[in-house]
């Protein structure tokens, strides 16, 4: 896992009948001091309007992420079990995508103790610590961890990335493909962006897909914003000889990187041929400033042979052309 969402600590607290909160276990020992535990416990064991909530607090550049539980009945000393199994983290770490590992480990626990009274038994509860040990290596490590806890129950937890929203889809947009188009599975997607799949070629634009697939514009908007979510798609402006187009300094990839070479040279050429290197590069430094495709189209006649202009222009990512 990245640091920006580095684990630095697991503790488990709970409320004693007689001592009052307390923290039982930490993984590693000590890491949450005295001092701070006493400015936070609040938030730790807390009062019946917060329980069973996510909780996030800040203090002495620590970051803590719980989700107090409270379980009533009369079995128990003042006929309630309240503890709380949570996260420290460094004050400055992101912590979107850790909430929902600790709502559901605060699930987890809460259906050991039910099912088989896990915490507010002090042999079965000493297996916690273990248990905390190796979901900090393991989410540190790789993000994920499973682990069994007895016969009947084992804990999933994976860190889900957190993905910025997409740009707002508009009728005009074209979406084209950010990989092969064959390497998605069709089945993986719902029945909207299977109908309109077939018409994502990187030439026709969201008004011209609805028409095409019978799709309602809003639907096509809301599916091709889902597939840009996952960067399945990106957005291109509609072609048109009149547009002016740019490299960046990207474009240096196409001579030092043999893969984007391949990758290129097999995307943009016609059918059937094979354009040059020589001829493609030269053609991807002549969108220059006031140039439209008109004009490169009249000026390099014998280089664009073999090229299919249009995929040309959408290229590829790595080579970052873009309208100006």
């Amino acid at each position: 896992m990245g640091s920006s969402r580095r684990i630095e600590c697991i503790f488990f607290s709970e409320f004693h009948p007689t001592l009052g909160p307390k923290i039982t276990y930490q993984v590693p020992e000590e890491y949450i001091s005295r001092e701070l535990f006493d400015t936070v416990q609040v938030y730790i064991i807390t009062k019946p309007e917060l329980q069973n909530k996510l909780i996030t607090v800040t203090a002495m550049d620590k970051k803590l992420i719980g989700c107090p539980v409270c379980i009533e009945h009369k079995k128990y000393s003042r006929n309630a079990l309240l503890f709380n199994l949570g996260l420290v983290c460094n004050a400055t770490t992101k912590t979107c995508a850790l909430e929902p590992i600790v709502k559901k480990l605060s699930g987890y626990l809460t259906t050991l103790e039910l099912e088989s009274g896990f915490i507010s038994n002090e042999e079965s509860k000493q297996k916690l610590l273990p248990i905390m040990s190796t979901l900090l290596e393991e989410l540190n490590a790789t993000g994920a961890c499973t682990l069994p806890i007895d016969e009947s129950n084992t804990i999933h937890l994976k860190l889900i990335e957190q993905r910025k929203d997409p740009m707002i889809v508009q009728e005009y947009d074209v979406p084209v493909f950010t990989q092969n188009k064959d390497h998605f599975i069709k089945s993986q997607w719902d029945l909207t962006t299977q109908q309109i799949l077939p018409y994502i070629d990187g030439y026709r634009h969201i008004q011209k897909i609805s028409a095409e697939a019978d799709v309602e514009l809003n639907l096509v908007r809301i599916a091709v914003q889902n597939l840009l979510y996952y960067e399945v798609v990106t957005l291109v402006s509609i072609f048109q000889y009149s547009n002016v187009y740019c490299t960046t300094p990207k474009v240096q990839s196409l001579i030092d990187d043999k893969s984007i070479q391949e990758e290129c040279l097999q995307y943009i050429s016609k059918s059937g041929q094979r354009a040059s290197l020589r001829d493609v590069f030269q053609l991807y430094c002549g969108l220059t400033p006031g140039t439209t495709v008109r004009d490169l189209c009249s000026r390099y006649a014998q280089q664009l042979q073999r090229v299919d202009e249009r995929y040309f222009l959408l290229g590829i990512p790595a080579l970052a052309v873009g309208h100006t």
